[in-house]
């Protein structure tokens, strides 16, 4: 069980620094990652890196979907987590 918690944090470190990349992309005018990838990471297990993205760059507060989306799907994220952490103790 350990290894998933790890994973899972890296997978979450990760979705921050893509999130920190784009903002900075933003800034200097240069290549993007499409809003969809953005949501994408943060569905797919990784919403609480991608709100502490939010957060911490200050990256796509003002865009509504992502105000709604992200903190949505880390509520979806967590109760994944709790399920499948359950699941597992009763194997």
């Amino acid at each position: 069980m350990d290894r998933w918690v790890y994973m899972l944090l890296i997978w979450n470190a990760f979705v921050l620094l893509i999130y920190g990349y784009d903002k900075s992309r933003a800034r200097r005018g240069g290549r993007r990652i499409r809003e969809a990838t953005l949501l994408s990471f943060a569905f797919f297990l990784g919403g609480i890196g991608a709100m502490f993205g939010m957060v911490m760059f200050n990256h796509k507060t003002s865009k509504k979907k992502f105000r709604v989306l992200v903190p949505l799907f880390t509520v979806v994220n967590a109760v994944m987590i709790y399920g499948i952490a359950h699941i597992m103790t009763m194997i």
